[in-house]
This record gives structure tokens, C-alpha cells and sequence, in this order.
């Protein structure tokens, strides 16, 4: 952590606080998962924002990207380590969530 996020909240939401990066965090908690597979998990998100959120994601050392050698292109994500120690907040939220909503 460095000095502009010398919060720790703010340092966690700086890795995991936009809309779609919990969601695409969350559905890899079960195993990794095709791109494709992935996308339609999260209704609503574009190409490029799916894009731009799973290379984030991988910047940041939450998940991997398995490409294999094949045509047409397969691609996987699946959660590292790091990814992996955000089960118990990622379950948490989902929780919440739920119990919230019956409310």
C-alpha cells in the first residue's frame, strides 16, 4: 500500500470497488470459466467493458487468463490466490444482498 492509498478501505476498493468487477470476482468463486461462459453471467455488460474489467482484474493479480492454443480462440479466467482470498467480503455482499432484497 503506498501513500495515496495509505487507507486500507480505500486501497480495497480501488482493486475491487467498480460495478462489474465483484460480479466477474464472484462467479469465478466456483472454478474458472470461458470467456463467453463468463459474459453471459453478468447480463448487462459490454464487449468492452468485459474487456477492459477481466484485464484489470489480471493487472491486478485477482485472476488468470489461460489462453489455449486453438481455432476457434478458447479462453479461460479462473481466480489466483490473491482473487481466491476475496471469497469471504465477495460472499458476504451476495448475502447481504439477498437478505436485503426480502426485506
Amino acid at each position: 500500500m503506498n501513500k495515496e492509498n495509505s487507507c486500507p478501505l480505500n486501497y480495497t476498493m480501488n482493486l475491487i470497488g467498480t460495478k462489474w468487477k465483484p460480479l466477474i470476482l464472484f462467479h469465478l468463486l466456483e472454478g474458472g470459466l470461458r470467456s463467453g461462459v463468463l459474459q453471459k453471467k453478468i447480463p448487462g455488460i459490454s464487449n468492452k467493458m468485459f474487456t477492459q474489467t477481466v484485464r484489470d482484474l489480471e493487472k491486478d493479480g485477482l485472476i488468470f487468463r489461460k489462453v489455449y492454443p486453438v481455432v476457434p480462440p478458447k479462453v479461460e479466467y479462473e481466480l489466483t490466490i490473491r482473487g481466491k482470498s476475496l471469497e469471504h467480503i465477495l460472499r458476504s455482499l451476495d448475502k447481504w444482498g439477498l437478505e436485503d432484497s426480502q426485506k
